[in-house]
């Protein structure tokens, strides 16, 4: 079985993502997943995942390169690579990521800043007197 590439985008973070059969070796950004994300487990978690439902932590080589954002969407991003480039592999792999919700990109992004506001809603303090 080939390399399948897969793009993976969350807030202003993209990923490009390459999977192959392998020996279960993550690489971002040309560093060792442990040494990209240092301590942070919870946001390692979130980059197994798609291989955690699929049971293929131990048999899929992954690179990635992330791009913008912070830590945080640069992984869920890659999250989002990783689990479109599983259910290009294989069909099967598409009936389990659907219903956990891996392959649905999350839209959400940061609400623009209106002006005559402080933020994107907060108004300006109101003094009666």
């Amino acid at each position: 079985m080939a390399t399948v590439y897969a793009t993976g985008k969350r807030k202003m973070a993209v990923a490009k993502v390459w999977v192959k059969p392998g020996s279960g070796k993550i690489t971002v950004n040309d560093m060792d997943l442990n040494s990209w994300l240092g301590g942070l487990e919870a946001i390692k978690l979130k980059v197994i995942q798609p291989l955690l439902v699929t049971k293929q932590e131990k048999s899929m080589d992954i690179r990635a390169v992330a791009n913008g954002g912070g830590y945080n969407a640069q992984a869920e991003a890659v999250r989002h690579g990783i689990s479109k480039a599983l259910a290009d592999m294989d069909g099967d792999f598409r009936a389990v990521l659907k219903p956990a919700g891996l392959l649905t990109r999350d839209s959400r992004v940061v609400e623009r800043k209106k002006f005559g506001r402080r933020k994107a809603r907060r108004s300006p303090q109101f003094s009666k007197r």
